[in-house]
């Protein structure tokens, strides 16, 4: 059996977005303290549209869209971008950091469906193994962080939050295929774009350029990350590795969410962090390592030295 390097590359760009993500729910949590959700989206979203602009100069990709695929992008954008940001965001306001870094770990269960069901992929007893794990895994992390189990409040936050689970796993089986034939860094950009033009009527209807002003230092740096590596690279990288992996193996780095969120939460918020939870990290990296197809490999290449 030959290790492959295409898959693991993917693997890794799917890591690194999936890292990013988790601690942006700490950092917009921050912001959410003098910013409305539509105000901190629309610097988001300039920040990142901007940033990636620059990278697009830098690398000399064309920016030219074939009128085709423009309807393709105004539904990756609307979707992946606009609505699920602002539930996101909007969720924020009612639960706190660490719960919306679990709660987003159910969507690789709904890409699985969807692909299942539009995507044609296949279900097999090694995925499934490997999904049981993960979950497991993610139950032991966010059950055990404050040392008592999690209490659910049908709140409108865990609602709007399960809801961006769902629209985040129809967004991924889009992506997936519609196969828009451009490099990821384009279409990227275009969706971030779309969601600064469709933010920026609230941020003019709510007047929050005002609040900007309160802003300090360490929010200014949240709202940095947010737009250059939350919205720019993050997602960009996700696209990568969607060229290369299925839509469902992708989803399944959403499992280690939780733990980007747990570290980000210990080093800026100086959470407590249990041995338990580490073990239940554990768990989720095998599982997810599992269902990537990746396991045998790495064992092979380690008999080998």
């Amino acid at each position: 059996m030959t290790f492959n390097r295409p898959r693991l590359t993917a693997s890794l760009y799917a890591l690194m977005s999936i890292s990013v993500w988790g601690v942006s729910f700490v950092s917009t949590k921050a912001v959410l303290v003098k910013l409305d959700p539509f105000s901190l989206l629309v610097i988001r979203f300039g920040i990142g549209a901007l940033f990636l602009l620059l990278l697009l100069l830098l690398q000399r990709h064309r920016l030219y869209i074939s009128i085709k695929y423009v309807p393709h992008l105004m539904v990756l954008g609307i979707l992946g971008v606009f609505v699920h940001q602002v539930l996101q965001a909007t969720a924020l306001l009612t639960i706190n950091a660490s719960a919306a870094g679990w709660l987003i770990s159910f969507s690789p269960i709904f890409t699985v469906i969807l692909s299942l069901l539009f995507l044609h992929e296949k279900m097999n007893i090694t995925k499934a193994v490997g999904m049981v794990l993960a979950v497991t895994g993610v139950l032991i992390v966010t059950s055990t962080r404050s040392g008592q189990s999690i209490q659910f409040a049908m709140n409108i936050g865990f609602l709007l939050m399960i809801l961006s689970t769902l629209n985040w796993a129809v967004y991924s089986v889009l992506l997936k295929s519609l196969k828009i034939p451009y490099p990821p860094l384009v279409v990227t950009f275009y969706m971030c774009l779309l969601g600064l033009i469709l933010t920026t009527p609230f941020i003019i209807r709510n007047r929050g350029w005002e609040n900007l002003t309160l802003l300090d230092h360490s929010e200014w740096a949240h709202l940095l990350f947010l737009g250059v590596f939350v919205s720019g690279i993050a997602y960009w990288y996700w696209g990568r590795a969607l060229e290369v992996l299925e839509a469902s193996k992708v989803s399944m780095f959403l499992y280690l969410e939780p733990i980007a969120t747990l570290v980000a939460a210990v080093l800026l918020l100086q959470e407590k962090v249990l041995l338990i939870s580490v073990l239940g990290g554990i768990i989720i990296i095998i599982g997810v390592v599992i269902v990537n197809g990746q396991l045998v490999p790495i064992l092979l290449r380690f008999l080998k030295k």
